[in-house]
């Protein structure tokens, strides 16, 4: 350390010498990220609960986000910027984040490596053990952790490293089906990822909403330009009055209801009803306690129950019931089919709102360039998102340009707008770049949930085990405004038969809304929480008939040439059968360790194992969602791949390419990647739905087909002829055509493909009749619990997963991608429950640690789709969808009891277990 770094007042960072600020009292995460322009540190809670600012301080891992400067005085400080020189382990540990494809989103990366190269640098990590408890205090929503500590392990135990998978050179084979290395993993593990909060220009003016401490409530703001005189550093209030366009925003145009602002009623619990603008550290300090604002409290309600009544207030007033939309499928006579079977089943089961937690909290910025409105957010959906704030605007959609940063987790709840509406707005009616900059209780307060569920089914099964009929009535908590409730109401009646053959099917799903934080989007659409009711059903009609729980679902699995409910023939991209074939050898094997720990185990100790199958409709319900793909030559040879699919962790900026290339015949390496822009990438729509691969990698696999084919007719060469690139020409065969000679296009090209992929679908009518779906990813997932029988804490030990992936784009991708969805299902399944108004924060509200994830073995099944690139499915959705259901399958193998709710927390094990006469006998005297 130099001398200056030592002298009081100066800290070296990095291996330089920097002098701390005067106000010794602020956080060293504001000190590094805003002085120094360190951002590779991450905010993801502010409160020491997440680890994603994970600092090393004298060798000892810190949380900057709570670390006052005068802490660092006179110490030697690491960050991610400068890990590859300062760490011993430093430049190897990130390499073996590639190398096991560690990193999805990135933004819990530069935590996870600095805990990670503190503790190996001390010594501590010497097995598995010692690399679980280095990052144990970093959370990760993304990745499920196994590969992070298959990182950890590697490199603190000394072990041959694992070599990164570069793309393949020209004439060493196809780039899919390979586990490529990620294509954008470098800058995840160096910190120079810019995320939403990351590239906030240095000028910029800041952005704070004021909020409804209310459920609902009508307000009245005082006199704003007195509070703007009496906060020097303040320019400006912006109200409902200042939207110079429509003052609502939704998913659709015709369900949209969100105002950027409302006039004079909230309608939910930290609602913002107007936003202050002014200097970044007159923002900071504002109490807003003071902000001239009267409130009146009004009657609200919580629950469908209440919303549902006839005295209830409407949310909406267009909307009779607060009911924004019903879906169902109806086929045969289910009620007859009821009567008339030998065995029937019926369960209520009841879900709990579920909070995404991805670790970035909503951030961004915005600036107005010209006549045209540019912001800057994690987005999962950017030319949407630029339609919608066009109409905010009250401007054409080219005057608004949505450029995507870095995502840092999504699963759907970065689909909804939260800051653009705000920051477009703002750069409206400003001369200066403006930014916001969300809390994480601001985050959790305002961003969409998994919609609460409330289900009631009946099913039945003939004396020969064959299912004969389904009923199911679901009702799904949307919350204040439409979002995705549409959605969700329509995917779930297609879905809540499961994937087997039913004659007689009677299902409807509505969505209905109450006073609190929306519900939209959460990886899966309602289905997940479904199929822990569904499955639960299945198993207790398979117990019923007599038949093992894994040979009555294949029994009854859909297989090619069978029709769904709704109407809809399958193809033969249907390999649920392969999935179970795969998992009987080792259901066979738990069912046998199972029994044989229980012999053994103490009386308050059961082990059980569960099942539970599922499929998946890839893509948005019965409506067109095309992708479009452009691929162009520019004269000087450059291959230039225009992709807009947004990666928000799930590998699109990799698995694209890779199709890209093989189906243009060139190597992965020769494209230049043009990420998503609206005003460079075409429409590649939304990240959700499990779409991407399907269909935008679709959309690339036809405009590389389409170029090649080009190519081939402008130099008249064999249909087989291989394409080749050079500086300033292109071949085929043996032909060449120099490119310098070719006119350009309207985007500079000497020549360019551009195609377009719409999934072939029908939408339903009255009675769900229709092509929901293009196609569907079928699977089904194993899992075995310890169950502590007196506290009624359940831990998950193993999950094998085994999916029809369709093929396999980049199979370790698809491996972390499932592995971070089975993190979630026990997340979904034991422990997460968000409580509108009291758990915005990652301290009350839980989310699985390394600790609590399981074994995951995965099994991949390839039933390819025809109309898929290259036979690819979707993977993103679909794997959650079953990992809770097999989960409390294998609570009720374990204990004998039913969990009828979601989460499971020891509370509800324990009252499950009475209810069913299984706890533990009371000691005597106890009570």
């Amino acid at each position: 350390m130099s001398a200056t770094a030592t002298a009081p007042g100066w800290v070296e960072i990095n291996g330089h010498p920097h002098r701390l600020p005067t106000d010794l009292s602020r956080t060293a995460v504001d000190f590094l990220r805003e002085d120094l322009r360190l951002r590779g540190t991450k905010v993801g809670c502010g409160q020491g609960d997440c680890g994603s600012c994970t600092i090393v301080v004298d060798g000892e891992p810190r949380y900057a986000c709570v670390t006052p400067v005068a802490q660092l005085d006179g110490r030697r400080v690491t960050t991610v910027e400068g890990l590859a020189t300062a760490s011993p382990c430093g430049a190897r540990l990130q390499q073996a984040f590639l190398a096991h494809q560690a990193v999805q989103c990135g933004f819990c990366i530069p935590g996870m490596l600095m805990a990670a190269s503190a503790a190996i640098d001390a010594g501590e990590v010497r097995d598995r053990a010692g690399a679980c408890a280095a990052i144990d205090g970093v959370l990760c929503r993304c990745t499920g952790y196994r590969k992070i500590v298959d990182a950890v392990t590697e490199v603190g135990t000394g072990a041959a490293p694992r070599p990164l998978t570069p793309p393949p050179g020209a004439g060493e084979g196809a780039a899919v089906g390979r586990p490529l290395t990620r294509l954008d993993g470098p800058e995840k593990v160096d910190g120079s990822q810019c995320f939403g909060a990351d590239g906030i220009p240095a000028d910029s003016l800041y952005l704070r909403a004021v909020r409804c401490p209310f459920p609902r409530a009508r307000f009245v703001l005082g006199d704003l330009d007195a509070y703007l005189r009496a906060h020097p550093g303040l320019h400006r209030v912006l109200t409902h009055a200042d939207v110079p366009g429509r003052n609502l925003h939704g998913i659709a145009p015709a369900y949209a209801d969100q105002p950027v602002l409302p006039a004079s009623e909230a309608r939910h619990h930290l609602e913002a009803i107007a936003l202050v603008v002014g200097e970044r550290a007159a923002v900071a300090a504002l109490d807003l306690a003071g902000f001239p604002v009267e409130w009146e409290p009004l009657p609200a309600v919580f629950t469908v129950d209440e919303a549902a009544r006839p005295d209830a207030p409407l949310l909406h007033a267009n909307r009779a019931g607060n009911l924004l939309v019903e879906g169902r499928v109806l086929r045969g006579d289910a009620a007859a089919a009821l009567r008339e079977a030998a065995h029937v089943v019926t369960g209520r089961f009841a879900s709990s709102f579920v909070e995404h937690a991805y670790l970035e909290p909503e951030a961004g910025w915005a600036r107005r360039v010209g006549d045209t409105i540019e912001l800057h957010s994690p987005t999962q959906a950017p030319h949407p998102h630029r339609e919608d704030l066009a109409r905010v605007l009250g401007v054409p959609e080219p005057l608004v340009r949505v450029v995507p940063t870095a995502v840092g987790g999504g699963f759907g709840g970065k689909l909804d707008m939260t800051v653009q509406p705000l920051l477009a707005v703002a750069a409206w009616h400003l001369d200066r770049p403006v930014a916001i900059v969300f809390s994480r209780e601001e985050s959790m307060a305002s961003s969409t949930k998994r919609h609460p569920a409330r289900i009631v089914s009946t099913m039945a099964a003939g004396s020969d085990g064959r299912l004969r009929a389904v009923e199911f009535e679901g009702d799904y908590n949307t919350g204040a405004f439409a979002s995705w409730g549409t959605a969700v109401a329509n995917r779930v009646p297609v879905h809540a038969g499961g994937p087997y053959r039913l004659p007689h099917y009677a299902a409807r799903a509505r969505a209905i809304h109450t006073h609190v934080t929306p519900a939209g989007a959460f990886r899966g659409f309602g289905v997940p929480q479904t199929t822990m009711s569904q499955e639960q059903l299945i198993d207790e009609l398979a117990l019923k008939t007599g038949w093992d729980p894994l040979e009555f679902r294949a029994l009854n699995a859909l297989r090619p040439g069978d029709t769904l409910p709704t109407g809809q023939l399958l193809d033969e991209s249907v390999g649920l059968v392969e999935c179970l074939d795969a998992l009987r050898p080792r259901w066979t094997e738990a069912l046998a360790r199972i029994a044989a720990r229980n012999a053994e185990a103490p009386p308050q100790r059961r082990h059980g194992v569960g099942l539970a199958a599922f499929f998946y409709g890839c893509g948005n319900t019965g409506t067109p969602n095309p992708s479009t793909v452009r691929i162009g030559v520019r004269p000087d040879g450059t291959l230039v791949l225009h992709q807009g699919a947004v990666d928000a962790g799930q590998g699109s900026n990799t698995v694209i390419p890779q199709i890209a290339a093989d189906a243009l015949g060139v190597p992965v390496g020769r494209l230049h990647i043009v990420g998503p822009d609206t005003h460079l990438t075409p429409d590649c729509g939304r990240t959700s739905a499990s779409r991407q691969t399907f269909v935008t990698g679709r959309a690339a696999f036809l405009a590389g087909t389409a170029l090649r084919r080009r190519i081939r007719a402008l130099l008249r060469a064999a249909e087989d002829a291989p394409v080749h690139f050079g500086e300033g020409w292109v071949g085929a065969g043996d032909a060449r055509l120099s490119l310098r000679e070719l006119p350009l296009d309207a985007h500079g090209y000497a020549l360019c493909a551009e195609e377009r992929f719409d999934p072939p679908t029908r939408s339903l009518d009255a009675t769900g009749q229709g092509r929901p779906y293009a196609t569907y990813a079928f699977g089904a997932q194993m899992a075995e619990v310890e169950v502590d029988l007196e506290t009624g804490r359940v831990r998950v030990r193993r999950v094998v997963a085994a999916h029809d992936v369709g093929r396999r784009v980049n199979p370790t991708l698809l491996e972390g991608q499932i592995e971070g969805a089975v993190a979630q299902g026990v997340g979904l399944a034991l422990m997460e429950q968000y409580l509108p108004g009291r758990n915005n924060n990652l301290h009350d509200y839980l989310i699985p640690t390394v600790h609590d994830v399981p074994e995951v073995e995965v099994l991949f099944v390839e039933a390819p789709t025809p109309i898929g690139p290259y036979g690819a499915k979707g993977i993103g959705e679909p794997a959650l969808v079953p990992t809770a259901a097999a989960i409390l399958n294998a609570i009720h193998h374990a204990t004998g009891a039913r969990v009828r709710e979601a989460p499971a927390t020891p509370d509800v094990v324990l009252r499950a277990l009475a209810a069913a006469g299984r706890g533990l006998p009371l000691a005597p005297g106890a009570r």
